[in-house]
């Protein structure tokens, strides 16, 4: 069965360059004009994935994202932006986009993250229903859910798989190409401060209710969960 894939873009030049280019690679794809366009489509079509573009008008893509986001849906959401801000880049990630393109792009790289936002979407679907902990984090693979010290924290798809790496490597540095090649499958060489946003997120989410720092920086090295900090 062909993966489908729903295009949200009030550009109809970008529209109808996704369209050909994806149903030349195979995709099924269902494309929107406008936020509430790409809403009904979404929750008609129940996507594999979503290219979302962020600047629209009557809803924009922060919204869309933020409203399937709360649906309770994990479908994998590439976001293509104009800007090239930090801010914006933190916005979209913080509800819930699991990658962003800046325009103008190459077609090339739009379907390479494509591909690997499908193959991690499956990976997921495909893990075992178990649990990991590190000190008083818990993480439920069954239920995708993030526990510390009791309390429940909001995670972001991508958010979820980063965190899941260092669980399963606790008081190992990672290094940061390593990171990248695990969550992202490929170079990130273009949009260098990825990682770092991320981290950042993650680090925010964990010690919001006062919790101590476990995911550590080694200079010069990557990154390390461990609870002597």
């Amino acid at each position: 069965m062909r993966e489908k894939i729903t295009v949200i873009d009030d550009d109809e030049k970008i529209i109808s360059l996704l369209r050909r280019a994806l149903t030349f690679e195979g995709y099924s794809v269902i494309t929107a004009h406008n936020g509430s366009e790409g809403l009904k489509a979404i929750l008609q079509h129940n996507p594999d994935l979503v290219i979302l573009d962020v600047m629209m008008p009557y809803v924009d893509g922060w919204e869309v994202c933020r409203r399937v986001r709360e649906s309770g849906s994990h479908v994998p959401i590439l976001m293509l932006t104009a800007k090239d801000e930090v801010s914006d880049r933190v916005k979209g990630l913080d509800m819930g986009a699991d990658d962003y393109l800046i325009k103008p792009f190459a077609l090339e790289e739009l379907l390479a993250r494509v591909r690997v936002l499908l193959r991690r979407q499956a990976e997921r679907q495909e893990q075992p229903a178990n649990r990991i902990s590190f000190e008083d984090i818990v993480m439920d693979f069954d239920s995708r859910e993030v526990f510390r010290g009791g309390k429940r924290i909001e995670l972001t798809a991508k958010e979820f798989e980063l965190l899941q790496l260092f669980l399963q490597n606790p008081k190992r540095v990672l290094p940061r190409d390593l990171i990248m090649e695990k969550i992202w499958g490929y170079d990130f060489s273009g949009e260098s401060n990825v990682l770092e946003v991320y981290i950042a997120l993650l680090r925010q989410k964990l010690e919001a209710h006062g919790g101590k720092r476990v995911i550590q920086t080694v200079r010069g090295a990557g990154y390390v969960l461990r609870g002597d900090q």
